[in-house]
């Protein structure tokens, strides 16, 4: 009688623990992204929608830095910063100003923050739009 009531217990908990994994995986983004980093070329592998995107170089643009979600990327080069969003497709490009070192790069599923000595940036990936605010500055 009590393992009967023990497998009733164990059964009744995992019904109650079942849909909130189920949500769990449903919030998740599946890595659709991939990037292919040579010395002076970056291809992102856009597996969501069968494409390949080069990043084109401007004259003495050097990659200093990258990094890569599920579904958005960031590449540090030593004049800007190019992301590139699954949903939005394509890479956009804000410019790195004057004495402006990056610190840290954070990417996620389809968002990225770039902060640098000067500035926050934010990259999301679904619009393929760049923002940013002055370190410094107080945020309400």
């Amino acid at each position: 009688m009590q393992m009967h009531t023990i497998h009733s217990t164990l059964l009744a908990a995992l019904l109650l623990l079942a849909p909130a994994a189920f949500m769990a995986q449903a919030d998740e983004v599946e890595k659709v992204l991939f990037l292919v980093v040579e010395k002076d070329d970056v291809i992102a592998s856009n597996t969501r929608s069968g494409r390949f995107d080069r990043l084109d170089l401007q004259a003495k643009e050097r990659i200093r830095d990258y990094k890569v979600s599920n579904a958005v990327a960031v590449v540090v080069t030593n004049q800007r910063l190019v992301a590139y969003g699954v949903q939005a497709g394509g890479w956009q490009a804000t410019r790195i100003e004057a004495g402006e070192r990056v610190e840290r790069i954070e990417v996620e599923d389809y968002s990225a923050t770039v902060v640098t000595n000067d500035r926050i940036l934010n990259f999301y990936g679904r619009s393929g739009a760049w923002s940013h605010v002055r370190r410094g500055v107080q945020l309400r």
